[in-house]
């Protein structure tokens, strides 16, 4: 639960602010997009008084930054200086893996350190890692970034997987596992806050969940002699965060349902079986697995309802934040409920209780 000072200082809608991670355009009113190609023509790089506006009745938790937000050093640290101070004072997150996923890095204004990729980095050893890691958490804490959406955790298992590939160290568990442990520890002592992916791991599948339906076959017994150990080596190093994936698991679920709306999964494995107590956050909730069969506000109150903390890049924020605001006040998702998420939020990425 809140504690009770928190739970005064408060108001509802806050509070249910305090749940979305979102990219920088659903805060600016001119923009209305239907896919994430439409984004980069806009180079939002700067908060306007829309953003403003909007935020003051739709705050939010965090914010999300992609290449097409980023120019160059002066230009990052500005936008990111002006975000944080919008209302509820947004955590400014990214995806710096190292590697081909690298928003940062990889523009060449900032002259910063590349790193091949996870794979090589596993060739390199464990304490090569933990050094990349670390440099990587060191030039995000100087911009200004809270949380880095990393590292990917999933076990390459699969050499048709078209989204993985070398963004994973191996595919061998056994292997992967005291990498995605370094590289917590990495970041992590850099100050900056880890993020295991893609669970329940993304490197069996064969889809692409920015567009639409991926599965694995897999029974959890098997998940967990081989997708799984990479994540608990992680959640033991420390990370405070874990990604639930759009991918569906029907010989553990029964269903056609993704682990991001997966109360079988979220719930009954990540926080009962493995005994996770950290934050969970969504995949981006605007990604095709969830649009082609999701409405914004349905697909965030279904995502609560399974266990999920964080709610990502929905497609429509206003719909999204206005279905779990209408959802409380009905009763079909309880206050207590909203509570124990944000109590997770403040007490694990906040340094609040």
């Amino acid at each position: 639960m809140l504690s009770e000072k928190t739970r005064t200082n408060m108001s509802l809608r806050e509070k249910v602010g305090r749940l979305f991670i979102v990219r920088p355009e659903s805060l600016e009113p001119a923009i209305r997009y239907a896919s994430d190609a439409e984004l980069p023509p806009y180079r939002l790089q700067e908060v306007s008084d829309g953003m403003r506006h909007r935020a003051q009745d739709y705050p939010v938790g965090g914010v999300l930054l992609y290449g097409h937000n980023i120019a160059g050093p002066a230009q990052l640290k500005r936008f990111i200086r002006e975000l944080k101070t919008l209302p509820g004072k947004p955590l400014l997150c990214v995806d710096e893996e190292g590697g081909r996923v690298s928003r940062v890095a990889n523009n060449d204004a900032f002259g910063l350190p590349r790193f091949e990729s996870a794979a090589a980095l596993a060739a390199a050893g464990p304490e090569a890692t933990f050094a990349a890691a670390r440099t990587i958490g060191h030039y995000l804490k100087e911009y200004g970034f809270d949380i880095d959406f990393a590292p990917v955790a999933d076990v390459n298992t699969n050499p048709k997987n078209i989204i993985i590939g070398t963004r994973a160290f191996s595919d061998d568990p056994l292997h992967a596992a005291p990498l995605v442990s370094a590289y917590v520890r990495g970041l992590q002592d850099a100050g900056v806050t880890a993020c295991l992916k893609h669970f329940p791991g993304h490197g069996d599948t064969l889809a692409d969940t920015h567009l639409g339906f991926a599965f694995t076959q897999k029974t959890w017994q098997e998940m967990a002699s081989c997708e799984m150990i990479p994540f608990v080596e992680g959640i033991r190093a420390g990370a405070r965060l874990v990604m639930a994936a759009h991918i569906a698991t029907p010989a553990v679920t029964g269903n056609k349902q993704p682990a991001t709306l997966s109360p079988v999964i979220l719930t009954g494995k990540l926080r009962g079986e493995m005994g996770f107590d950290g934050v969970i956050i969504t995949d981006a909730l605007e990604m095709g697995a969830i649009t082609r069969l999701y409405g914004s506000g349905e697909a965030a109150v279904r995502a609560l309802q399974a266990g999920a903390d964080l709610l990502l890049c929905p497609l429509d924020l206003c719909a999204a934040f206005d279905a779990v605001l209408d959802a409380v006040r009905s009763g079909v998702l309880s206050e207590t409920r909203l509570d124990e998420s944000v109590r997770r939020i403040h007490h694990h990425l906040l340094d609040l209780e």
